[in-house]
C-alpha cells in the first residue's frame, strides 16, 4: 500500500443480507477491487493468508478529501435576516488563542456580508461586520490568555453607528490585565445579512466536492451560553449577561436566539431555547459533558447540575466523518461465513486492505465456538500517533524502531485524526474515536513499530489462522455485535474465545458476558490488558467510541477536573476496576504490568497445573517444560501487557494458578493502579507482580474459563508449524471447552 490508495467501510460489520458501502480516495485512475476472507496477517512464519470471496472488478479512481474540525451549525432562518443592529454574545474557554490563525466564535460570514465575532490572528478578540461593499473588522488588540474563561460580546448600532467590543476575563486577579473594551464609530451601515448558515467554532464553510462541505477558521476551546440580539445592547445589558441572567429577561423582543449547551449532552443537537427555536446540530463531534464557567468544583457529575456543564469544548481535529463518497458496495450473501474480511483494492504494485467483519449476528449459530474480535480496542487505537519513537529507540537499543509504511502515510496525513491515546493540538485529551475514515493501522498486514511484529487486528489473525489449521468450526461476532445484542448472542456456544487484547468493553458487554458463564458458559481469554477501561457506543452514532481516562490507569493523559463522566452514557469514566468490575472477577486474572523487552520469559507450571481438575490442560505436556519461550512477537508467548492472579481483585478463591512467566526484565514497568504511593520499598514490592499468569476455575452449570494472561500468547501458535505446547495447549482447552 502506498500514499495514493486507501479507504474505509461505512460499516465495521454486518450480517449476511447487509450490505457494506466503501470509500476510497486514490490517484491512480483505476482499480480492481476483490472481497477477501483475511485468514492470516503476519507476512512472518506461514505467511499472510487470505481467501478471495467476490471479485468487484476495475473501479474508477479519484482523489477525495478529508478536512477535521468540529462545529456547530444552524441553517440560515428568516429570523437572521435584515438585521441592521445586532449584538454577540458568549463565554468562551480559548486553548489555542497564540495558534496564529483566525478562529471563529459565532459567524455567518460569506463573501465579505454578514457578521463574525472571531479569535484574531494575533489572539485577541474580533467582529467583522459586512454589508458587501463595506466591511469593518475591529480588534481589542490585547491576546487573550489560555484556557481562562472570558465574558465576550460584540454589537453593532445602526443608529450611532458605532462598534462595540469587549473582553473580561473571569478571573477577578492576573498579573497582567487581558480585559478589554474597544468602541469605534463607522460609516458602515446595514443589513448584515447572507444565505449562509450560523456557525459555532468556525468563520465559514467551504466546499470540498459536489455535496459536501467542511469549516473553515475552527475553534479550540470552549464555547458556553452563546446568544444573538437584533439591536446593540447597552453596558448594563452587557453586565446582566455577564452576571448570568437569562437572554430572554435582557433581550425581550429583541432576542433572536440563545442556546443552552447544557440540553441534550449526550446528543449532537444544539438548543435555542429562544422563541424562534433556532436549533441546529454538532458536526464532527465536539466534546460534551465539560465544565462551564459557573462550575464550582462540587459537583462531578454532569447529570446532577447540566447548568455547570453548559459548554461545547471545540477541536480544529476533531473528526467524526471522513465524509468521502462511496465508490462501491458489497452485500453479504445468505451463507457467507462470518470472519475477518476486506475489500482489496489494487493497481499495479500497489495495494489496500480495507477490512470490514462479517458476523453471525441476527442469524442461528451453527458452530459451537465463536471469537468475539475486539472492535472496540481497535478503535480505542485508531490511528494511534507515534509521539513516543524516538524516546523508545534509546530504551531498546537492541533492536530498532522501524516504521511501517503505513505509520508514514498517517504521519503525512493528519487531517486523518488521531486515537484514544493521543492530545489535540490544544493539548486536550481525544476521548472520541469513530470507524467513518481510514484506519492506518487496522490491516492485515500492519507490523507495529514497538513490538517488531503484529498487533490488534493483525495480531488476533493469528488465532484465526490457528483454528483454520487445525480445521476447527467457529463463527466470529464483534464487541459492537454483543453490546448491540448482549448476553443472548452468545448464549448458545460453547465456548467463546477473545482476541489478544480486549481491552475496551461496555457494560453491556460485560453483563452479556457474565450472564453467559453464570449459565454455564465458557470463555478462552486468549490475552492480556482485557476488560480493562469503562467504554460507551454512542447510541445516537454507533461508529463512535468513547473512552476518558479519569486519573487513574495506565494512560497517556488525564481527564480534565469535572469531566470525568461520559457524555453518550453519563456514567463514571475511569477503570472497571474502579467500578467495582476488576477484570479478575471476570478472567481471574487483571492487568498488572507492561513492556516491550524481547525475548520474553517462558511460563513455568505451577502447582495448579499438578490438580487433577487441570490435567486435561497439560496432556502432552512435560512437568519442567518452559512453555512459549518462542513466538513471532517479542520472541514469546508472555510479552507485551501481561495479567496477574490476584485474589484480593476478585480473582475467584478457587482459581488454580497453572503457570507464571518471571524474571522480566527492569523495562516491564508495574501497573499504575497498584501504587498508593511511590517508595524504594513500594517500588520494589510491585516487582513481584510483574508476571503473566495462566490460570483456570469453574463456573456454574459447567461454566468454565481458562486465561493466558499475555498479549502475545496467540503469536507463539504457529511457531514450528504449529507444533508447539502453546498450540498444544491451546488445543486441549479448546476441545474439551468445545464438547
Amino acid at each position: 500500500m502506498t500514499d495514493e490508495m486507501i479507504g474505509y467501510a461505512d460499516r465495521i460489520s454486518a450480517s449476511p443480507g447487509q450490505t457494506v458501502a466503501f470509500h476510497v480516495s486514490t490517484d491512480f485512475p483505476e482499480y480492481d477491487v476483490s472481497i477477501v476472507r483475511l485468514i492470516r496477517g503476519d507476512p512472518s512464519g506461514p505467511g499472510f493468508r487470505e481467501e478471495e470471496v467476490e471479485a468487484i472488478l476495475k473501479r474508477p479512481g479519484r482523489k477525495q478529501e478529508t478536512r477535521p474540525g468540529s462545529y456547530g451549525v444552524i441553517g440560515d432562518q428568516a429570523a437572521f435576516g435584515g438585521l441592521r443592529s445586532l449584538t454577540i454574545q458568549m463565554w468562551i474557554f480559548p486553548t489555542t488563542p497564540e495558534k496564529g490563525e483566525v478562529q471563529g466564535l459565532l459567524s455567518k460570514w460569506s463573501g465579505e456580508r454578514g457578521f463574525a465575532l472571531v479569535v484574531g490572528a494575533n489572539g485577541d478578540l474580533g467582529v467583522w461586520l459586512g454589508n458587501g461593499s463595506t466591511t469593518e473588522r475591529v480588534h481589542t488588540e490585547r491576546r487573550l490568555r489560555s484556557r481562562e474563561w472570558y465574558f465576550v460580546s460584540a454589537s453593532f448600532d445602526d443608529a450611532t453607528r458605532s462598534i462595540a467590543i469587549r473582553q473580561t476575563p473571569l478571573a477577578k486577579i492576573a498579573f497582567e490585565s487581558s480585559a478589554a473594551f474597544v468602541e469605534r464609530s463607522t460609516q458602515l451601515n446595514g443589513p448584515f445579512e447572507n444565505d449562509s448558515p450560523l456557525l459555532f467554532a468556525a468563520t465559514n464553510l467551504v466546499k470540498v466536492s459536489s455535496n459536501r462541505v467542511a469549516a473553515a477558521g475552527c475553534f479550540n476551546g470552549k464555547i458556553e451560553r452563546p446568544a444573538l440580539f437584533a439591536r446593540a445592547l447597552n453596558h448594563r445589558e452587557n453586565e446582566g449577561l455577564m452576571q448570568n441572567e437569562p437572554p430572554s429577561e435582557i433581550g425581550q423582543n429583541d432576542l433572536i436566539a440563545a442556546w443552552d449547551l447544557s440540553i441534550g449532552i449526550s446528543t449532537s443537537s444544539i438548543a435555542d431555547v429562544g422563541r424562534n427555536g433556532l436549533s441546529g446540530r454538532l458536526v464532527n463531534m465536539p466534546m460534551r459533558a465539560v465544565t462551564g464557567h459557573l462550575w464550582n468544583a462540587e459537583i462531578y457529575d454532569y447529570n446532577r447540575d447540566p447548568s455547570q456543564y453548559a459548554a461545547i469544548h471545540f477541536h480544529d481535529d476533531d473528526l467524526e466523518d471522513a465524509g468521502w463518497e462511496t465508490d462501491f458496495a458489497w452485500r453479504a450473501p445468505t451463507g457467507v461465513r462470518s470472519g475477518y474480511y476486506a475489500a482489496r483494492l489494487r493497481h499495479a504494485a500497489n495495494e489496500d486492505h480495507v477490512p470490514f467483519f462479517v458476523s453471525v449476528r441476527g442469524g442461528r449459530s451453527k458452530a459451537r465456538a465463536v471469537v468475539i474480535a475486539p472492535t472496540l480496542t481497535y478503535l480505542a487505537y485508531a490511528n494511534e500517533r507515534l509521539t513516543s519513537v524516538s524516546r523508545y529507540e534509546n530504551v531498546f537499543r537492541k533492536r530498532p524502531m522501524v516504521l511501517d509504511p503505513l505509520d508514514n502515510y498517517l504521519l503525512a496525513h493528519p487531517e486523518l485524526a488521531m486515537s484514544l491515546y493521543n492530545l489535540h493540538s490544544d493539548g486536550s485529551g481525544c476521548c472520541y474515536s469513530s470507524h467513518l475514515r481510514p484506519i492506518t493501522n487496522m490491516r492485515p498486514k500492519y507490523r507495529q513499530w514497538l513490538t517488531a511484529g503484529s498487533r490488534h487486528l493483525t495480531a488476533d489473525l493469528n488465532l484465526i489462522d490457528w483454528l483454520e489449521h487445525k480445521q476447527f468450526d467457529y463463527e466470529v461476532i464483534t464487541d459492537h455485535d454483543l453490546h448491540a445484542d448482549g448476553g443472548p448472542l452468545i448464549k448458545d456456544y460453547n465456548v467463546v474465545l477473545t482476541g489478544t487484547h480486549p481491552e475496551y468493553w461496555t457494560a453491556r458487554m460485560l453483563t452479556g458476558l457474565g450472564q453467559y458463564l453464570s449459565g454455564g458458559g465458557r470463555l478462552m481469554y486468549l490475552g492480556g490488558n482485557g476488560f480493562y477501561w469503562v467504554t460507551a457506543i454512542d447510541p445516537e452514532r454507533p461508529h463512535v467510541v468513547e473512552v476518558r481516562r479519569g486519573n487513574s490507569g495506565t494512560r497517556t493523559w488525564n481527564s480534565a477536573p469535572g469531566e470525568g463522566y461520559l457524555s453518550s452514557t453519563g456514567e463514571l469514566c475511569g477503570l472497571w476496576r474502579h467500578r467495582g468490575m476488576p477484570p479478575n472477577m471476570i478472567a481471574g486474572i487483571g492487568m498488572t504490568a507492561m513492556g516491550y523487552d524481547a525475548p520474553t520469559p517462558g511460563y513455568r507450571r505451577e502447582a495448579g497445573s499438578f490438580d487433577k481438575r487441570a490435567a486435561f490442560i497439560f496432556e502432552g505436556i512435560a512437568p519442567d517444560e518452559t512453555i512459549g519461550a518462542f513466538g513471532s512477537i517479542l520472541g514469546g508467548a508472555a510479552g507485551d501487557e501481561i495479567d496477574r492472579l490476584d485474589y484480593s481483585l476478585g480473582s475467584p478463591p478457587h482459581a488454580l494458578l497453572l503457570a507464571s512467566a518471571t524474571g522480566y526484565s527492569r523495562l516491564y514497568m508495574p501497573a499504575i493502579e497498584d501504587f498508593t504511593a511511590l517508595s524504594p520499598i513500594t517500588v520494589e514490592a510491585q516487582e513481584a507482580n510483574v508476571r503473566a499468569d495462566m490460570v483456570y476455575f469453574e463456573m456454574p452449570n459447567g461454566g468454565a474459563v481458562f486465561s493466558t494472561g499475555a498479549i502475545t500468547w496467540c503469536g507463539s501458535l504457529a511457531h514450528n508449524n504449529y507444533d508447539n505446547n502453546v498450540s498444544r495447549i491451546t488445543e486441549n482447552v479448546f476441545k474439551a471447552f468445545v464438547g
